[in-house]
């Protein structure tokens, strides 16, 4: 067991199903670590019934008895299990998403009444304990909140769930402390490891949820700063240097891209948490801001600003992003297909996002085993190379990877129609969707391997240990 607690810097995007082109909820988050190489697989957990099990977190020792039923659900683990599952994000077969988690810091004064617990709840096991186990987004979030008001809270974290009809964002930010929102329907909602909730309205708990003393524990300890209003990120959250370069500037430029008729300051500490974007958003628009990184600003470390504009702001496609996904569960298809978990491993901005039905029993090998050392074989390390490849050269071989990108989108959503017609008339739809999985992966595979060898051999042609003089020399 760790003795040191250690949180992810992650990205995160709602889109209510209103918001959405198709009428698909989504959530979606950049899974960032601390270190470039952090492998990560896909699984498919089955579904238990009649267990009789104690968890036991690898991480802080979190003891929980297990629900003696379960459902089956997808999950991306670290690579290395010997640390636990870690499984970060997945759907269940109920067509519910969760992803855990958004790290957030409370302030000092907060902490200092109701202090993190050490043993208690973390990142590492709440997927774990919540997925299997609910039937809604809204079910998630209560269940969260039981485990936390039972073990108290280890870290700060955000929390996304989402189902056909809803999507709740949930902010653990104290020992035993929290609150939830749901994001409305027609709306989009944006975090980056600060504490994004606004105001809360303890009249409508259809739309928001908290945990019990709440407003209590605020009067009693006189931490709302203000006379007027009850502003969770005022009274709960931070402000600081460290917010203003390294948080609120993702914000400001998923809500510029999303939103590019309104005018923000990058370092505002009040950008709002929920927007009506200008559109309706798909799939690519979510991709478009996990692939982003200050793209046509002078903040792009990719980009022509100056060397200290392009480092002021951290962008939100790292090279320490290990998993980008998009958990869209659709409406106006076959139950059977409802959820489609979008998986990147490598550098978003450089990598695809990789379709797989939810409603499935496995995953491809080359998402379940992680070999010992590198193999282009394995997802995970086929693209970090290509991230790396591309990058290396990022100048000529830029055109290259966008066409790819948007060659294998393209391909996607034609593979999704297909499957989308087919899957009533499967005498077993879950083995039927296995079965694509398998095709899919392999698709993807074929192509990024085509690109990596087409790259490999333009790259040697811009070695700098070169000198053409003579033709025959």
């Amino acid at each position: 067991m760790t003795d040191r607690i250690e949180l992810s810097a992650c990205t995160s995007m709602m889109v209510g199903k209103n918001a959405s082109i198709d009428g698909s909820t989504m959530i979606s988050r950049n899974e960032d670590r601390f270190y470039a190489i952090h492998p990560k697989r896909f699984f498919v957990q089955p579904a238990v019934h009649d267990r009789h099990e104690t968890y036991v977190s690898k991480y802080n020792g979190l003891t929980v008895p297990l629900p003696t039923d379960g459902y089956r659900y997808t999950s991306t683990p670290n690579g290395d299990l010997s640390d636990g599952l870690n499984e970060e994000d997945g759907i269940n077969e109920k067509n519910v998403a969760l992803s855990a988690t958004e790290s957030v810091y409370a302030n000092e004064r907060v902490l200092a009444y109701d202090p993190l617990v050490k043993q208690g709840l973390a990142e590492d096991s709440m997927c774990t304990l919540v997925l299997p186990y609910i039937n809604s987004a809204r079910e998630g979030v209560q269940l969260m909140g039981n485990l936390i008001a039972k073990y108290g809270s280890a870290e700060g974290n955000g929390v996304q769930y989402s189902d056909q009809n809803e999507v709740w964002y949930q902010e653990i930010v104290t020992g035993h402390h929290w609150v939830a929102v749901r994001i409305p329907d027609d709306c989009y909602a944006v975090a980056a490891n600060q504490i994004a909730i606004e105001d809360i309205d303890f009249n409508d708990p259809e739309n928001y949820m908290w945990s019990e003393g709440i407003q209590a524990f605020v009067n009693d300890n006189q931490l709302n700063p203000s006379e007027t209003e009850w502003n969770f990120r005022k009274i709960f959250g931070t402000d600081t240097e460290l917010d203003h370069h390294y948080n609120t500037p993702r914000v400001w430029y998923a809500q510029r891209y999303l939103n590019p008729e309104v005018k923000q300051d990058p370092e505002s500490n009040n950008l709002p948490f929920i927007r009506k974007a200008n559109r309706k958003l798909s799939v690519e628009d979510v991709q478009g801001v996990l692939k982003s990184h200050y793209n046509e600003t002078l903040y792009d470390p990719l980009g022509n600003g100056t060397e200290e504009q392009k480092t002021t702001y951290r962008a939100i496609s790292l090279s320490r992003t290990q998993n980008s996904h998009i958990c869209q569960i659709r409406n106006n298809v076959p139950d059977a297909v409802r959820g489609v978990q979008w998986l990147g491993f490598g550098v978003p901005t450089f990598c695809p996002h990789v379709p797989f039905f939810a409603n499935a029993t496995d995953t491809d090998e080359s998402y379940r085993e992680l070999p010992a050392k590198m193999q282009l074989k394995n997802a995970y390390w086929l693209y970090e190379a290509l991230a790396m490849i591309v990058e290396s050269h990022y100048g000529a071989f830029k055109k290259a990877d966008i066409d790819y990108q948007k060659a294998l989108s393209q391909w996607a959503r034609t593979m999704i129609a297909t499957v989308d017609s087919a899957v009533t008339s499967q005498a077993d739809p879950v083995d039927f969707l296995t079965q694509q999985n398998h095709a899919i992966a392999a698709h993807y595979h074929e192509a990024t391997t085509d690109l990596l060898a087409q790259l490999v051999t333009e790259g040697t042609q811009l070695s700098k240990l070169t000198f053409v003089m003579d033709k025959n020399l």
